[in-house]
């Protein structure tokens, strides 16, 4: 069994004196504290914490780390408490156990509302100490190599959760080693039959393969050598869940991905590293395409390294990566590479720079949990954007913006800065106009065109791919609605004060304030927006409001009262029925939906004849004087049919200054079609137009207008 001193031998390596006996001192308060306690093997539980503390020496973490790890579980499962820690290891220690801490259980209806709502607790954690989350992520890779004595389906549940959230965060921080442990881990414990035939086949394919990956090991150290270029070359394993992704993703058989042989040349300097490229180049044809610099564009998690493929002995493909010892160090441990720097072990740009990396990619989380509307949001958010496939655009300066494979103009502009993607009403692809939805490809120049006023539209988050685009998206957009349920609310409000003489401006506060108390509502804004969104009634409130006023009320008289203008603008929360398409110069009446606000229609419309005579839920409305919106209306033919039908009428629409939305015909019989349109007009007079155009046509019988 390992033990404390095992852990020491392998400290003094790299830490002081002091600082391996706070570590010691960490582990015997440890020790006492889960006296009595047992792990599910039947192990004292101290080996947990102890374990932890190895797995994090393994990556030559700093003291304070380690005496976290031995300390992690003891605020939950002990007595002990935060303050306790912090007199007897200083604050920082305390801090970063509480933490690191498995976090306080609430009780939810749905476990998945629980993982979401611990994991955003984890984020602020992170936020304020990174080595939060490399302790948490060495935590969680010793309970997944102890997972033998749990229920298979308790197995499967904290294999998904490590899958989904887990492993992942080690990728995004560059922890190689750690994340292709977890991944094969989890599958081992989802799929087990699969993953043990893999790995048969793994071992098997191995050693039929000896003799080749000696020769091409080989060749290619002679090269080296040969060219006098400094550089060790290893042979590269696929791990176990790459092979199963890859099999089921490309529905390859499992030989055909063996027969890919990997290599690995670590080196001294960058510019040896492609000396080497050109060595193995020279020695080997290139597969064309297939080379990437990761080394001039890094990736997110800091990751650097040259990737080409060679075709090798026999036609045999060849993967070679070239990179030196310090980006080597950095692949396998990432972000924990900032503390192989502090122990001297490493170059200090590279380690510095997946350290800011990493802290602005928790900047990035924070950000994302302020616009997400609950836990479950978050998490979504988060997932999406663990895994980006590389794709480098540059700025109009010449900076280089990675986005996930397939994002569009919307997710560059909210890379750049949330207000930027706000006030986007357009793009330049490579000094070109193009649409918003643009899907951006590897070095491309973009350009965001923004205006003052301009307002994220909803149809965005249809094309929208990064998390920090689709939550900024619809953090504006509620913005956006509450906005306009308060303005509608107010108007609406406005109205049925004007019946009792009334009007917002010459109430009380104090009856005001009341009504608010009495609603439980913290602002007139708050009941605004609720009369908006139609969960409140107007007249409801304003006879409250009236009662409470009686001096004040004016006579007035019975007759009705002006109704409320509507002008053109769609907005949040008014809407335009698409069962009877409503024009300008059409009599029209408001529906107040609960959630949608105002869906304004025709006062002929059908739908409306179960509250049309309830004035809480359906009112008249009139058109404004100054529409200039173009609006769809229905349109029916009947038509004989011949052959260039579609071209004719679309030449007689365009020709009267509208557009054709959608068109659908339907046989009838062998002599008569029926043509249904729907077209963009601008009002009644404007559709009259065309309707008497297409009348003209002699093949045209009967035309009438939909949804009355």
């Amino acid at each position: 069994m390992f033990t404390i001193d095992d852990l020491s031998d392998r400290l003094d390596g790299y830490l002081t004196v002091d600082e391996i006996a706070q570590v010691r001192r960490a582990f015997y308060y440890a020790e006492q504290a889960h006296d009595g306690q047992r792990r599910r093997s039947g192990e004292p539980y101290v080996t947990h914490p102890l374990a932890v503390a190895n797995i994090l020496a393994n990556m030559h973490m700093d003291y304070q780390s380690l005496m976290a790890a031995m300390l992690h579980d003891v605020i939950e499962d002990t007595g002990i408490t935060k303050e306790a820690l912090s007199r007897q290891f200083g604050e920082e220690v305390a801090e970063l156990v509480d933490g690191v801490s498995k976090l306080t259980q609430i009780t939810f209806e749905d476990k998945a509302v629980a993982q979401a709502e611990n994991f955003q607790k984890m984020v602020l954690a992170m936020s304020r100490d990174i080595r939060v989350i490399i302790v948490k992520l060495a935590d969680r890779l010793h309970n997944m190599r102890t997972l033998g004595a749990l229920r298979p389906d308790k197995k499967r549940r904290i294999a998904r959760e490590t899958l989904e959230i887990y492993s992942r965060i080690a990728g995004r921080l560059g922890i190689n080693t750690i994340r292709v442990e977890l991944e094969d881990l989890s599958f081992q414990a989802i799929h087990p039959m699969r993953a043990e035939r893999i790995q048969r086949a793994v071992v098997k394919a191995r050693g039929n393969r000896r003799s080749m990956v000696r020769h091409v090991q080989s060749t290619l150290q002679t090269t080296l050598d040969g060219d006098e270029l400094p550089g060790t070359v290893m042979g590269r394993q696929k791990h176990l869940l790459s092979i199963y992704r890859k099999m089921r993703d490309q529905r390859k058989p499992f030989n055909e991905l063996m027969d890919v042989f990997g290599f690995r040349i670590v080196t001294d300097r960058i510019d040896t590293c492609y000396r080497i490229l050109g060595a193995v180049h020279n020695l080997y044809k290139p597969v064309p395409g297939r080379f990437k610099d990761y080394i001039a564009i890094p990736k997110a998690n800091g990751y650097q390294s040259l990737h080409t493929t060679l075709f090798g002995p026999n036609g045999i493909p060849i993967e070679v990566q070239i990179r030196t010892r310090e980006m080597e160090a950095m692949a396998n441990n990432g972000i924990a590479a900032h503390w192989l720097y502090k122990a001297g072990q490493t170059d200090r740009p590279i380690a510095m720079g997946s350290h800011a990396r990493a802290r602005e990619w928790v900047r990035g989380l924070l950000e994302m949990q302020r616009h997400a509307g609950n836990s479950l949001e978050f998490i979504e958010h988060v997932k999406n954007d663990l895994f980006p496939d590389d794709a480098y655009v540059f700025t109009p300066k010449g900076d280089i913006m990675e986005l996930p494979r397939g994002a569009t103009a919307i997710d560059f502009a909210y890379a750049v800065h949330t207000d930027i993607g706000n006030s986007c009403i357009a793009c330049r692809i490579d000094r070109h106009l193009a649409p918003l939805s643009s899907r951006l490809e590897s070095g491309q120049t973009v350009e965001i065109i923004t205006a003052p006023g301009a307002q994220p539209n909803l149809a965005w988050l249809s094309f929208t791919i990064t998390a920090k685009a689709r939550s900024a998206v619809r953090h504006a957009l509620k913005h956006q609605q509450r906005n306009d349920s308060v303005a509608l609310g107010r108007r609406l409000l406005n109205q049925a004060l004007s019946s009792f003489g009334l009007t917002l401006e010459t109430l009380s506060q104090p009856h005001v304030d009341a009504l608010l108390e009495a609603l439980t509502l913290e602002s007139l804004d708050d009941l605004l927006e609720e009369i908006g969104l139609g969960s409140r009634v107007a007249y409801s409130v304003a006879r409250r409001l009236a009662d409470s006023e009686p001096e004040q009320i004016q006579a007035h008289s019975d007759e009705q009262q002006g109704a409320m203008a509507i002008s053109g603008a769609r907005n949040m929360v008014i809407s335009f029925a698409r069962c009877c398409y409503p024009l300008p110069g059409d009599t029209i009446v408001g529906n107040l939906s609960a959630g949608r606000g105002i869906v304004v229609h025709r006062s002929e419309c059908g739908n409306l004849e179960d509250c049309r005579e309830d004035p809480e839920k359906c009112f008249p409305l009139q058109w404004s004087d100054t529409v200039e919106d173009d609006f769809p209306v229905g349109l029916r033919l009947e038509i004989e049919t011949r052959r260039g039908l579609v071209a004719e009428l679309a030449s007689l629409v365009n020709d009267a200054e509208a557009n054709i939305e959608r068109i659908n015909i339907e046989e009838r019989d062998e002599r008569l079609s029926i043509v249904n349109l729907t077209l963009s007009v601008r009002n009644r007079v404007h559709l009259a137009r065309i309707i008497k155009r297409i009348r003209n046509l002699a093949y045209v019988g009967r035309v009438s207008r939909t949804g009355s």
